[in-house]
Parts: C-alpha cells; sequence; structure tokens
C-alpha cells in the first residue's frame, strides 16, 4: 500500500506547528494512492463465477472476491474503501510488479516460476484439475474412461492437453474459446466432459442456470495451491498471512467455501496451512 505523508508547515507559533503535524499524521493515515480517502486496490477475476464474477450490475461476488474483502477489513479497510481491478491471468505478475494493486486474490496457483517474479501469502485453498460432466452420466467413472471422449477446455489451456497426454491418450480434444461454450456444449452432448480446477468448475456449476445439471468427477487430477500474490518483498505478505489464519480460525473460511462452491457439490479440501505447498 503506498501512503502519502503530508509535512506539518513551518509554523511561528508552536500551536500552529502541532495543529499541522497532526494533520499530517492523520492524512497518512487514511490516504493511499494519492487519493484523499482510504483505499486499497484488489486484483481479481471478473468472469469465474463463484470464484470471481463483476455481475451486470457492477457488483462483485464469489469465493476469492469473499477471501479479499475479509483480508481488506483485517487490514483496516472497510469493503467501500476496495477498489476492484480485474486480473486476467496473464497479467498478474505486471500488475504486482507496476503497483497497481496492493495485492491479487485470482484462482492464482503458486508455482516456482511465479514465485521468481512476485511474492505469495497463503496459501488459502487447494484445489485440483478435474472434469465436469453431466449430471446422469455414468460413463465416466475414474480418468481413464475419458478414452474416446470429447474433453473440452478454453484455448490455450493446459488442461485437456495435460489429461491426453499423462491419463487418456485417446480422449478427443475440444478447445473452445470460454468455459461458458464448454459448458453449454457439455449440457447439449456435443461435448462429454470439462477440465480446469475443480473450484472454478464449482464455481461454474453452481449458478442458478445450471443447478443439478453437472457434477465434478472428483479425480484430483493435479495439486493447485491458491494463494494471495503481492509484490516482491512486500511486508503485506505476513499481515495478509496472519488474516487468513484468523478468517479460518473464526469459521469465515468454511462458510465462504460452502456458499460460493458448495452449491455444485464439491468437497473442499481442508483449508491449507499457511506456507506449506501440496506438490
Amino acid at each position: 500500500m503506498k501512503l502519502r505523508m503530508v509535512s506539518a508547515a513551518a509554523a511561528a507559533a508552536l500551536a500552529l506547528s502541532l495543529t499541522a503535524t497532526a494533520c499530517g499524521s492523520d492524512d497518512s493515515s487514511t490516504s493511499t494512492s494519492g487519493s484523499s480517502d482510504k483505499t486499497i486496490t484488489v486484483g481479481i477475476k471478473f468472469d469465474q463465477p463463484g470464484i470471481g464474477l463483476k455481475t451486470p450490475d457492477g457488483k462483485y461476488t464469489g469465493l476469492d472476491v469473499d477471501v479479499a474483502t475479509y483480508v481488506a477489513k483485517q487490514l483496516g479497510y472497510k469493503p467501500s474503501d476496495i477498489e476492484w481491478k480485474e486480473a486476467k491471468s496473464a497479467d498478474r505478475e505486471t500488475l504486482l510488479q507496476r503497483g497497481d494493486v496492493d495485492y491479487i486474490v485470482a484462482s492464482y496457483s503458486i508455482t516456482p516460476e511465479r514465485q521468481k517474479k512476485v511474492d505469495f501469502a497463503g496459501p488459502y485453498l487447494l484445489a485440483h484439475q478435474d472434469v465436469l460432466i453431466r449430471a446422469d452420466d455414468n460413463s465416466i467413472k475414474k480418468p481413464e474412461d475419458l478414452n474416446n471422449k470429447k474433453l473440452c477446455s478454453v484455448t490455450g489451456s493446459t488442461s485437456a492437453q495435460n489429461v491426453k497426454t499423462k491419463i487418456a491418450p485417446q480422449a478427443q480434444l475440444q478447445e473452445y474459446g470460454g468455459y461458458s461454450e464448454c459448458l453449454t456444449g457439455l449440457e447439449n452432448k456435443v461435448i462429454d466432459a470439462l477440465t480446469t480446477d475443480d473450484a472454478i468448475l464449482a464455481g461454474y456449476a453452481a449458478q442458478p442456470e445450471f443447478k443439478g445439471k453437472f457434477k465434478l468427477g472428483g479425480f484430483k487430477l493435479s495439486n493447485e495451491n491458491y494463494g494471495i500474490g503481492v509484490e516482491k518483498g512486500s511486508d503485506l505478505k505476513a499481515k495478509i498471512n496472519t488474516a487468513l489464519e484468523k478468517m479460518v480460525q473464526d469459521g469465515s473460511w468454511q462458510e465462504y467455501v460452502n456458499k460460493n462452491l458448495g452449491p455444485a457439490g464439491y468437497k473442499n479440501e481442508p483449508a491449507p496451512k499457511i506456507g506449506v505447498i501440496v506438490s
């Protein structure tokens, strides 16, 4: 967070000097990013239902939004003090390195390559690559059953390729422009399964229009440790870790998971321990 310090102007009288100093102190404790108001800028996804979504009426919903808001509160910010900024996957490190955001909560998996560029608080969720299938489909009970099935993921994603390379070499890959297109194809039986992180899949499946139509395979094809990204060397890392620990202890973490991902039958892992990365 960037706090602007206002110096007390030189004054002839001691009383005036003290008054000016006091005003400067107040301003420094409530000002960020050159504003006269206290604000914090947080990066989230805008297009992942259940995780981070900007709704048509301008509201923000999802697990990451709830987590980010809780953390901001522990740092001394009200929800109205938060400035939300879209953090697309390819832009996350750049946003932090340029100082465009204070922290990022955006289904942000902690990886060694990313840790070279930014720091991570957390993790706050252990997700897994999984598949989403139709609720009435009993033909896919294990990963190998994806052989000869039409498997969808978004263009440029490595998830579907991982399945084809490592698990089901006869899977028929179908790449669509977005997850919503995959879901439509799955609903219409044009494709048989959709693959990406289970938390993301659960978020989509939990939407009212898809209620009861899909189910998670529960295959746990990989471990994805979701962390909160901060600028390299930032003292926010320790403060956010403290907030995350409190979030788990007071029950808020489980409440957020149940609310945002539970409707899809998401069976979450226990809350991860801070600093413990499951490989």
